[in-house]
């Protein structure tokens, strides 16, 4: 994709974000997404079929990034030496935190549902390898149950607009879960 391409792409999302936290998604029309965007009607549907597509496309943007595989030495904080799943976990905090004013009315608002789901197809590849169960609960359960409720807590922490740092949100999310082998 060229900068001409990105720019727009952003101008877009950037529109849709800001159209949510006035709107809810049901009563967002691809005519105020053109409208707030400022470009044509052909621009927006070179790039996406639909606002459900747009939808898909902004979460996919956001959590390619939010759960990059590479925990490096960013602005905020340094988990590059650090490679725990509690710290996993927390570093995805600082992520959704960084990304707060543009995602909260997607967590918060009538599109929640929507965003949750593609927001835990992300979390179950990250808490796979973390899930520890006993013989007698089937892993795909306890992993369902980790899952949701993570989200369940990002959720809580987004309608709090992050008043609670990145590391006592992590602490309070492994302090009420049990079935998380390593933390």
């Amino acid at each position: 994709m060229d900068r001409r391409q990105r720019k727009t792409r952003n101008a877009i999302f950037t529109a849709f974000s800001a159209l949510l936290e006035r709107k809810c998604y049901s009563s967002v029309t691809v005519q105020d997404i053109i409208d707030e965007a400022d470009i044509g009607r052909s621009t927006f549907y070179s790039h996406f079929e639909t606002k459900d597509e747009l939808l898909r496309a902004m979460c996919t943007d956001i959590f390619d990034h939010v759960f990059s595989e590479d925990i490096m030495t960013e602005a905020e904080h340094d988990f590059s030496h650090n490679s725990s799943f509690r710290d996993r976990i927390t570093h995805i905090l600082y992520h959704l935190r960084e990304k707060q004013q543009s995602i909260s009315g997607l967590f918060i608002g009538e599109c929640g549902e929507v965003f949750i789901r593609y927001f835990k197809e992300y979390l179950y590849r990250v808490f796979d390898a973390h899930i520890s169960v006993s013989s007698n609960i089937p892993r795909d359960y306890a992993a369902d149950m980790a899952v949701s409720s993570f989200a369940g807590t990002v959720r809580w922490w987004m309608r709090d607009n992050g008043s609670h740092s990145p590391e006592e949100v992590s602490a309070y999310f492994f302090e009420c879960t049990g079935v998380l082998a390593q933390s």
